[in-house]
C-alpha cells in the first residue's frame, strides 16, 4: 500500500492563548495549527519600552471583518500582535451578512467554519430573493438565490467543500475576535489612531493613538502596521493612497427593527425582499427599500432608498420611518425601530493597497454597496492573502519582496468587485424601470404598473422587459464566477512553462460572473475534489490537503520523483511543503475521477499550491530524474516564494566555493604552464 509523504514543517504543533489586554472572552481548548518556524532575522518587539511605549510587531488597526480575519490569520502562524478600535466594541448593527464559499474557505483553513455554521442562516433561510408589493401583499416575482436554483445547485456543490451562509456581522466580529485573542492576539476598543510615522533607519513604525475613554495618548511601536479601519481609512489618508473614485449613487437608510414575521416565511421563504409601491405616494425618504432578514424571523434590516434629489441631511422622525416599516410589512404585526443609519452607495478603489511596512486591506481600499455580497467576503481573501507572505517574511522564509505581491493580486480583484458590485446596482433599475416605480408623477406610475398585467402588445413588451430584467439580476445572486473566478497574475505564481496564456474556458467563457469553471492554471484557485483512501473513511477535499501555512506538491502514478524532490527543497529552503499522491492506490483515492478530470497534468505531473490554496506552478509531466525534478522544483519555489535571505545566502556560498575551487585550479595550471604561458592566457 502506498504510504503519505509529507516533508515536515520547521517545528511542532503549538496551542497559544492570551486573552489579556481587553481579551474579548475565550474558546477553551480551542487549538490551532500553527508554525514555530525559525526565529526571525529581527530583533523581536514586543512588551513595554522603558520609556513607556508599548511595542508589538503587529498592529492592526480596525477590528472588523478585515482586521480581526487579518488577525486570526496571522495568529494561525503563531504570531502575536495589538488589533485596536474606535468603535465601543464588535459591530452593533448587522452590516455585511453573505458570507460565501471563499470566504468560508479561508475560515476554514483554520477552524472556524463550524462555529460560523452553527449561528448562521442556510440555504432554507436564503432559497429566495422576491420582488413585492409588501411583506404580507402582492408578490410580482422571484428568484433561487446563493446556490439554491436546482439548476445551479451543482455547480456550486462541485466548486467548494462549503456552503454560503447568512451571518450577519454583529455574529461573525465575536468568533473572529475570540479566536484572535485566545491565541496571541491583543484587543483594544475605544482607541482611535491619531498618526503614525516611520524610522527608515530602522523600519519600525510608530503609531499614535489615543484612548477615547480618558482622552490620554499613547504611543505603539511595530514592524508592520496594517489599516483595517474602514471607508473613512485614517492608515490609507496618512499613506496618501492614490483612490479610483468614480461618482456615487446616492444615499441608503438602514433601519433595524424587531418583528415577527414567521407567520408570513412559509409561502415567502428568502433573506432579501425588494417591496416596491409604484401604485401610492411615498415619502422622500424612501421612494421603496430591500427588507432584509437578519435573524429568522423576528429581526429584519429595512433599507430605504430616497428620492435621487433628496437632502442628505434630512433626518425623518422615527414615527415617520415606523410608519415606512409597517408600509412595507403590509399588515399589522407589531413592530419596534432598534436603529437607524445612514450610508453612502460608493464606487472607490485604491490604487495600490501598501507602502513598505504598511498595508491596507478591506472597505479601507475599496467601498462600494453590498449587492452580489462581495463586501466582508473580499475582506476576509485580502486578509488571507496576506497573512502567509506576512508570516513567510517575518519569519525568515521569504524576501520582504514577496510582500509586494499583496498589491499586485489583490488590487484586481478589489477593482472588479466594486465595479460589479455597483452594476448589480444598476441592474436593479431594469426592474424598477419595468415596474413602473421610477417616474414622479403617481398617475403615470399607476399606469405602467397595470399595463403589466393588460391583455395588450404593449402590456407583452412591459412582461417581457420585467422578465428579462429579473433574470438578469441573477448574475448578482448566483455569481459564481466573480466569487470563486479570481485569477492572480505576478511574481506570486510562475507561469513560464505554460504553452498558452491563461484563458476562461467553457460557460465561465461566455459570463465570467455567473459561472465558475475550476482549472489549475497557475494562478487559479485549486478545485475542490472529493478523495478518499483505499479503504474508505471521511471524505477528505483538495482544498483540505492545502493551506494549513504550508505548500502542497499534488502528483500521482508514476510521479514519486517529485516526492524525493520535495524533501530535498524543503530541506535546502527551509519552507513547509507537503507532497500528496492521487489515484489508484496512491496517497488518496481519487474515486469520481475528478482531480484526473481537473488536474491539467498528466498523472506524472505535479501541481504546486500555495498556503493560500492558489496554484503557484504545474508541471505537466515528471521530469527526466529526481534531481532534475529538484532543480526545477527549487527554481519554482525560489521564485514564488521569493525565498529567504538564509536560503539565497546557501546558494550564494554554494556558487562562492565553487568559483574559489575553479581559481584554484586555474593557479595550479598557470603555475605548471609556466609564468610566460600563463600570462598570456590570462589576459587574452
Amino acid at each position: 500500500m502506498m504510504t503519505q509523504t509529507t516533508v515536515p514543517v520547521n517545528g511542532q504543533l503549538d496551542q497559544v492563548h492570551d486573552t489579556s489586554f481587553y481579551g474579548c472572552g475565550g474558546r477553551a481548548g480551542a487549538p490551532t495549527s500553527t508554525m514555530d518556524m525559525e526565529t526571525p532575522s529581527m530583533p523581536a518587539l514586543t512588551g513595554v519600552s522603558s520609556d513607556g511605549e508599548v511595542d508589538t510587531e503587529f498592529l492592526i488597526v480596525g477590528c472588523g471583518p478585515a482586521g480581526a480575519s487579518l488577525a486570526c490569520f496571522l495568529a494561525s502562524y503563531g504570531l502575536t500582535g495589538i488589533m485596536v478600535s474606535a468603535a465601543a466594541g464588535t459591530a452593533s448593527t448587522p452590516r455585511a451578512h453573505i458570507t460565501n464559499m471563499a470566504a468560508i474557505e479561508c475560515l476554514r483553513d483554520i477552524g472556524l467554519e463550524q462555529e460560523v455554521r452553527a449561528v448562521a442562516s442556510h440555504g432554507h433561510a436564503m432559497i429566495h430573493t422576491r420582488w413585492c408589493h409588501s411583506m404580507a401583499g402582492e408578490e410580482y416575482a422571484r428568484l433561487y438565490s446563493w446556490g439554491n436554483d436546482p439548476r445551479r445547485k451543482g455547480d456550486y456543490e462541485l466548486a467548494s467543500p462549503c456552503e454560503p451562509v447568512d451571518i450577519p456581522q454583529t455574529l461573525l466580529e465575536p468568533i473572529l475576535i475570540r479566536y484572535a485573542t485566545t491565541h496571541g492576539f491583543k484587543a483594544r476598543f475605544s482607541t482611535s489612531l491619531l498618526s503614525f510615522s516611520e524610522d527608515s533607519a530602522t523600519n519600525v513604525i510608530t503609531a499614535v493613538l489615543r484612548d477615547d475613554i480618558s482622552k490620554l495618548e499613547f504611543k505603539i511601536r511595530t514592524r508592520y502596521l496594517f489599516g483595517a479601519d474602514g471607508a473613512q481609512s485614517c492608515v490609507v489618508k496618512q499613506l496618501n493612497l492614490p483612490l479610483d473614485h468614480k461618482p456615487g449613487q446616492g444615499l441608503a437608510i438602514n433601519v433595524l427593527v424587531k418583528a415577527d414575521l414567521s407567520h408570513l416565511v412559509d409561502s415567502r421563504k428568502g433573506n432579501l425582499h425588494w417591496v416596491m409601491q409604484p401604485d401610492r405616494e411615498h415619502p422622500e425618504f424612501g421612494w421603496m427599500g430591500l427588507v432584509r432578514m437578519v435573524k429568522p424571523w423576528h429581526e429584519w434590516m429595512f433599507i430605504l432608498l430616497p428620492n435621487r434629489d433628496a437632502d442628505v441631511g434630512m433626518k425623518p422622525a422615527s414615527h415617520e420611518y415606523l410608519k415606512r416599516v409597517k408600509d412595507f410589512i403590509g399588515d399589522d404585526t407589531p413592530a419596534e425601530i432598534l436603529n437607524v443609519s445612514k450610508w453612502f452607495i460608493n464606487e472607490t478603489v485604491a490604487e495600490q493597497y501598501s507602502k513598505g511596512n504598511i498595508f491596507c486591506i478591506g472597505d479601507a481600499v475599496h467601498r462600494h454597496p453590498p449587492f452580489n455580497g462581495l463586501g466582508s467576503n473580499t475582506c476576509i481573501q485580502d486578509a488571507y492573502n496576506l497573512a502567509w507572505k506576512i508570516a513567510f517574511v517575518h519569519r525568515g522564509l521569504a524576501s520582504p519582496e514577496l510582500l509586494k505581491t499583496y498589491s499586485q493580486e489583490r488590487q484586481p480583484v478589489g477593482k472588479s468587485v466594486i465595479t460589479r458590485a455597483n452594476q448589480a446596482f444598476r441592474e436593479h433599475h431594469h426592474v424598477w424601470e419595468a415596474l413602473g416605480a421610477l417616474p414622479k408623477e403617481l398617475d403615470e406610475r399607476k399606469r405602467i404598473l397595470e399595463e403589466v398585467s393588460e391583455p395588450t402588445p404593449q402590456g407583452k413588451i412591459r412582461r417581457e422587459e420585467f422578465q428579462t430584467a429579473i433574470q438578469g439580476t441573477a448574475t448578482e445572486f448566483h455569481g459564481l464566477g466573480i466569487e470563486m473566478g479570481q485569477h492572480y497574475t505576478g511574481p506570486g505564481v510562475y507561469s513560464f512553462d505554460e504553452a498558452t496564456p491563461f484563458q476562461l474556458t467553457g460557460q465561465a467563457a461566455e459570463n465570467p460572473v455567473l459561472y465558475h469553471v475550476p482549472n489549475t492554471y497557475p494562478g487559479s484557485r485549486l478545485p475542490h475534489v472529493w478523495l478518499n483512501k483505499a479503504v474508505p473513511i471521511t471524505p477528505i477535499s483538495t482544498i483540505d490537503l492545502a493551506g494549513h501555512g504550508r505548500f502542497v506538491l499534488l502528483t500521482g502514478i508514476g510521479g514519486g520523483s517529485w516526492k524525493g524532490a520535495a524533501t530535498k527543497v524543503a530541506a535546502e529552503y527551509g519552507v513547509p511543503l507537503e507532497v500528496h499522491s492521487i489515484g489508484f492506490r496512491q496517497d488518496w483515492e481519487d474515486y469520481y475521477f475528478e482531480w484526473s478530470r481537473l488536474r491539467g497534468v498528466d498523472e506524472s505531473g505535479a501541481v504546486l499550491v500555495r498556503p493560500d490554496r492558489f496554484v503557484a506552478w504545474r508541471a505537466q509531466e515528471v521530469l527526466g530524474s529526481e534531481e532534475e525534478c529538484a532543480a526545477k522544483l527549487g527554481e519554482v519555489i525560489a521564485i514564488v516564494a521569493i525565498v529567504a535571505i538564509v536560503a539565497i545566502v546557501a546558494v550564494v556560498a554554494v556558487v562562492a566555493v565553487v568559483a574559489v575551487v575553479a581559481v584554484i585550479a586555474v593557479i595550479a595550471v598557470v603555475a605548471a604552464m609556466g609564468s610566460t604561458t600563463s600570462k598570456s592566457w590570462l589576459y587574452k
